[in-house]
């Protein structure tokens, strides 16, 4: 009976919304490519009418539905200076049937005007609330004995109220979280097929640990690591670090990870998830969930190829996003007049986002999830939201977010069809970074930010940049298969493995040789080191092993032959795909190139037109065609396996940007 639900919501999902996408490789999780919108219910008593005013507003304005997300209430202290506010502001109890009332009548309202709802799986940005007991609670090893510092302080619903993170590395914890949670959004979770959403981490991650970690580890390596703890970052210790992350990523992508996706499904539901900052194996951390996620521009356009290749090697066909988060930066605090500087918020422009968006198409990106939209009671647009672009009623974006929404529907919708389409998989060195340890450059703009392990600026090398390049780590690898001598994985299949990494595990290494061995052609850059405390006698022989072959070069493209898929000087960043004898080329405006956080405003503001005379490798014939990038315009290319190249019609002029906002 629970089976049949299931599809008769899927049904009733994909006949709700509109823009249809036929099937092809890959399940959809989505029916219409419209960008969703994260919509922040800030703590308060919600009423039917202000959903249904929200809600109106998101059908007419080109949205395909909202992820509402369960944040602290407008009185809670958002920055350091401001004043401190511990008044309760009435609101529907934190998981009460009140609660589960309204959130279940903006499902099936959105349901009625034919758009999705997804919900965030908790309150705030991490999983916790005042309900996680102390020995659930997330635990460091400065602070395994007294959790109380990871406290919900700012974010939560249940504000001012305090409560625990989870600990993400204790299954029973997830579950015990989950039990709860899950039955409360019952409820709304009737109708069409909703995702739940799982944020990126914002989990301490320094020296995380759980109960019986040190005694697992023991186990694994044969030796305690908890004499290093105190050290576990320093320079000395990098190989104990390393042996520290592989059990900690072990912990984190499989209690937590696949758990939470596993809920999801057996809720009939989907799981949607930003893994970024988490430390794990991210491939294989996003490639446990139903729609793995990135943001921009916390995280750079560049990192979510990393996301969209977990997504290519596990046949998913949906790479989602959390677009326009901080574009201009962070707020400001103007010390002259003591406060935070919005001049900003809702000032934002949309060429600039379109640069934005644009950077994403061309690594990866096929669904936006704008952030965002804060909850407005009726007539009032006067909420907003910190750290997002304003989606509302006012604001500089409010007459474009129509035509907008309009462009990335129809360049999302072309870049589902079929598969990704690459020949060359690169080998993700997440030993290097776990071996690293601390930023070698800090970030200045997220000061938070501090390990390698987040992978927040690794990109393919130069010399791969017509390839198309899908990342691969050494942990995932373990999954593929060789067939006809080329590498496979879900529905791709790869001609070469290039790997330039100074470390690899030694069961990747075997794994490399075993396929190296029946006929696979893997480009090695460099000679890698064993990672780990514990070195092996055999490593040095498989190294061997592997240099000694044929075809294995330490030269790209070498004694390998491949050619790039495309060719040129100058090349834009771009994605591919290929449905049947069909490919689909996004190339973004060369503009769109090497954003970084913050953007300036009016970053895009452009004149001219740039010209590129780029080289297509299709099925074996080379074609030679004229690109022509107008100002604020990428280019979208269909190119059949005999027929002419169709330039398809994406044109969307945004309003001229200005440079001086005041």
């Amino acid at each position: 009976m629970r089976s049949i639900k299931i599809i008769l919501a899927v049904l009733l999902c994909g006949l709700l919304a509109a823009g249809c996408i036929r099937s092809g490789e890959g399940k959809l999780h989505y029916a219409s490519s419209k960008p969703l919108a994260r919509w922040w219910w800030f703590a308060r008593i919600i009423k039917e009418e202000d959903v249904k005013y929200n809600l109106d507003w998101v059908k007419k304005n080109g949205f395909g539905g909202v992820e509402i997300a369960f944040v602290y209430p407008l009185n809670r202290k958002r920055f350091y200076n401001e004043p401190l506010d511990t008044n309760y502001l009435p609101r529907q109890e934190w998981l009460s049937p009140e609660w589960s009332a309204i959130v279940a009548y903006a499902k099936h309202y959105a349901n009625s005007l034919g758009l999705t709802c997804d919900f965030t799986f908790g309150t705030g940005w991490p999983f916790g609330d005042t309900k996680v007991k102390r020995e659930d609670a997330t635990q460091t090893w400065r602070e395994k004995n007294d959790s109380l510092k990871w406290t919900y302080a700012v974010v939560s619903w249940e504000y001012p109220k305090k409560g625990y993170i989870i600990n993400h590395m204790d299954q029973g914890a997830f579950d015990r979280y989950a039990q709860r949670m899950s039955s409360a959004l019952a409820p709304a979770l009737k109708g069409s097929v909703s995702g739940l959403f799982c944020d990126s981490w914002e989990v301490e991650t320094s020296r995380i640990w759980t109960k019986g970690f040190g005694d697992a580890f023991k186990r694994s390596y044969g030796y305690d690591i908890e004499p290093y703890m105190d050290s576990i970052y320093s320079r000395a210790n990098f190989d104990e670090r390393y042996d520290y992350m592989k059990l900690v990523s072990n912990y984190v992508v499989n209690r937590f990870y696949k758990s939470f996706a596993a809920e999801c499904r057996s809720l009939g539901s989907f799981s949607r998830v930003q893994c970024a900052g988490a430390p794990v194996d991210l491939i294989s951390a996003y490639a446990s969930v139903d729609v793995p996620e990135t943001e921009a521009m916390l995280y750079e356009p560049p990192y979510a190829r990393i996301v969209a290749s977990a997504a290519c090697l596990t046949s998913k066909r949906e790479v989602s996003s959390e677009t326009f988060t901080c574009t201009y930066g962070f707020p400001k605090y103007d010390p002259e007049k003591k406060r935070m500087d919005f001049r900003l918020r809702g000032k934002e422009q949309v060429a600039d986002l379109k640069l934005v968006a644009d950077a994403l198409f061309a690594n990866g990106v096929n669904q936006i999830i704008w952030h965002g939209m804060p909850f407005n009671p009726v007539g009032i647009d006067t909420i907003m939201f910190y750290a997002a672009v304003h989606v509302g009623r006012k604001g500089n974006l409010a007459k474009d977010i129509p035509a907008f929404n309009s462009y990335m529907t129809k360049v999302c919708g072309y870049m589902k069809q079929g598969v990704t389409f690459s020949d060359v998989a690169i080998y993700l060195p997440v030993e290097d970074s776990w071996e690293t340890g601390l930023m070698k450059e800090p970030d200045t703009q997220q000061p938070w930010a501090w390990g390698e392990y987040e992978m927040r600026r690794t990109v393919p090398p130069a010399e791969l940049r017509g390839y198309n390049p899908i990342w691969i780590s050494g942990d995932f690898l373990r999954n593929a298969s060789l067939k006809n001598n080329k590498l496979v994985c879900g529905n791709e299949t790869f001609s070469v493995l290039y790997i330039d990494a100074t470390y690899i595990d030694i069961d990747a290494l075997k794994t490399v040789v075993k396929f190296a061995g029946q006929g696979l052609q893997v480009c090695l850059r460099q000679i890698p080191r064993q990672p780990g405390k514990n070195k092996s006698p055999e490593y040095g022989k498989l190294l061997a092993e592997l240099t000694d072959m044929n075809n294995v070069s330490r030269e790209f493209p070498g004694k390998t032959g491949i050619r790039p898929l495309v060719q040129g000087d100058s090349i834009p960043d771009f994605w591919c795909r290929k449905d049947g004898d069909v490919y689909y080329f996004f190339i973004a405006n060369p503009r769109a190139m090497d954003l970084h956080l913050p953007l300036k405003y009016g970053q895009s503001l452009c004149s001219e037109t740039v010209r590129r005379n780029l080289t297509f490798k299709i099925s074996g014939r080379d074609l030679k065609l004229p690109l022509e990038f107008k100002p604020y315009q990428s280019v979208l290319l269909k190119i059949g396996s005999h027929g002419d190249p169709e330039y398809l019609d994406i044109k969307y002029d945004p309003p001229v940007p200005v440079t001086i906002p005041f």
